[in-house]
């Protein structure tokens, strides 16, 4: 600071006019190119005037009654096979699938809990159209939304940035980019949640974290292959994420309780589910992806990822950080389609180094007509209360597409001890998809 200071006082210091004039135009071409670049990415996209009058969305804060409920869509996979009848049929199927599970219920916001695209299958020039198609429902019914995004959010063609770039047209998105490191991928953030009242302390506290995965975009190795890029939650992630839940506690000399979204599950979810087991009235929901597909899947403990590993425990550094936060009351991931259950990890797993704190590891629903599966499409509500938050109390249930409501539970000190019904395992299908014809992406060959 002294030495600015001298400068400044001293006329000597003083920079010439035509040094002035320099910085002028370098400040006034990078606003112009920022106009520019902001114009090309939000073009061909008209948002409701009620909406577009926004340029920042208020806070997010307990509805009048002391409650906050949100949705959480995964899987959406959106843009498969834009050139065969089908393709664009699927993408109509997830936007009823959409509407109708934001007609059946009351959210305060919408998270999209990753692969809201399918990568492989998109043409770089129109790469992220797909979100406008996406938020609709969102935008008409004027909720804001947070995303995490998926593996399949990231190949060649797609971007994560451009992703993120493509939603921030809308006054609605609340999704960010808070970590600056080479390789923490993109979607991690955090938003605060005030209570009902108009106080300015958090009672809620919503992490987003990028599980990455997926291919590097617009790059190839010496043999031409696309460049695969590390399925788990970045060190440098973490580091932030603990950094900034001890500054949050500091500066509001409490622990805040929090709930945590990523697209991949760890390894923990896998161990829970082929160590302890889930049973179907104590952990209910669907549990056909078995074993479950966990962050680090295929690499080796050395980095490496040639096929020769099962899977390298690059996510335990995120599994300990996780476990040792208080107040974190659940993760949701999604990625296993057909895995649907919740579980509360509060003991040493089997083949584990990472001791469970009583966390609740959540799957959501399937909820698009892309990826694979057929299991009835929906969404996993989920509702907190501020008197609830001060027992560590969380519901959640899934919506379905077709209004039905099932694993509807209580995420509380004795979840996993009480009994509830059974889920059912049922299916649904795109009645106006015509699969007989499957062709290749014209222009690859």
């Amino acid at each position: 600071m002294t030495f600015k200071y001298e400068l400044l006082s001293q006329p000597s210091a003083r920079r010439p006019p035509s040094l002035l004039h320099r910085y002028r135009f370098v400040i006034m071409l990078v606003t112009v190119l920022a106009l520019v670049y902001l114009t090309t990415v939000c073009s061909g996209r008209a948002l409701p005037f009620n909406v577009a009058k926004k340029s920042r969305w208020e806070p997010l804060r307990f509805d009048e009654d002391g409650n906050f409920q949100l949705a959480i869509f995964e899987d959406l996979h959106f843009g498969e096979n834009a050139w065969d009848s089908w393709g664009p049929q699927q993408d109509l199927n997830s936007v009823r699938v959409l509407n109708d599970v934001l007609a059946a219920e009351t959210q305060h916001l919408v998270i999209l809990n990753g692969d809201l695209i399918t990568g492989e299958n998109q043409y770089k020039f129109n790469a992220t159209s797909k979100i406008d198609q996406i938020v609709a429902p969102i935008v008409q019914r004027n909720l804001p939304w947070a995303s995490t995004y998926g593996n399949h959010d990231s190949d060649f063609n797609l971007s994560r940035s451009d992703i993120l770039a493509r939603e921030q047209c809308y006054p609605n998105a609340l999704t960010r980019s808070d970590v600056n490191a080479p390789n923490a991928g993109v979607s991690n953030y955090y938003l605060p949640v005030y209570p009902h009242n108009g106080g300015n302390v958090p009672c809620l506290i919503l992490w987003s974290f990028d599980s990455r995965g997926g291919f590097l975009y617009q790059q190839r190795n010496a043999t031409g292959a696309k460049v695969g890029q590390p399925n788990w939650v970045d060190q440098s992630v973490v580091d932030w994420f603990k950094t900034t839940n001890k500054r949050l506690t500091t500066r509001y000399n409490a622990t805040i309780p929090s709930l945590a979204f990523v697209h991949i599950p760890t390894n923990a979810s896998q161990a829970l589910q082929t160590q302890a087991g889930v049973n179907p009235y104590y952990q209910p929901g669907i549990n056909d992806d078995y074993p479950l597909a966990q962050q680090a899947q295929g690499y080796c403990p050395n980095g490496t990822n040639d096929g020769t590993c099962d899977y390298g425990g690059q996510d335990v550094p995120f599994m300990d950080a996780i476990t040792s936060t208080p107040g974190l009351l659940a993760l949701f991931s999604g990625h296993d389609h057909g895995d649907t259950w919740c579980y509360k990890w509060n003991h040493l797993l089997p083949g584990m180094s990472i001791k469970g704190n009583g966390v609740n590891i959540c799957f959501g629903q399937h909820s698009g007509y892309g990826g694979y599966g057929s299991w009835t499409r929906g969404a996993r509500q989920v509702r907190v209360s501020e008197e609830g938050l001060r027992e560590g109390k969380v519901e959640t249930w899934i919506r379905l597409e077709t209004g039905g409501v099932v694993g509807s539970v209580e995420l509380n000190a004795t979840y996993g001890e009480d009994r509830y019904p059974a889920t059912l395992n049922t299916n649904s299908s795109c009645g106006s998809c015509n699969y007989s014809r499957v062709t290749p992406m014209p222009g690859t060959g």
